[in-house]
């Protein structure tokens, strides 16, 4: 009676680990992808004058240049989004 305890209790705790899991993917799987596509927007927001013009324009503001790589300032120059900082 005690191993068919211990293996009734087990499967509960393995279904209940599952079941929390896939709730908690399916609650924070949006989330967590508004939160990157609300920043990314942002930053396309500010770095772009016009809403949803597709291209990619580079901040050329004199004080964001004096921070930037000379990496990032090729990548913008080949009109790529930057990835390094």
């Amino acid at each position: 009676m005690n191993s068919i305890r211990r293996i009734l209790v087990g499967g509960a705790v393995a279904g209940s680990l599952l079941t929390g899991g896939v709730i908690g993917a399916a609650i924070a799987g949006p989330l967590a992808a508004s939160a990157a596509s609300t920043t990314s927007t942002a930053a396309t927001t500010a770095a772009t004058p016009s809403a949803n013009s597709g291209t990619f324009v580079p901040n050329e503001d004199a004080t964001h240049e004096a921070g930037e790589s000379a990496a990032r300032e090729a990548q913008e120059n080949a009109g790529q989004v930057p990835t390094v900082p």
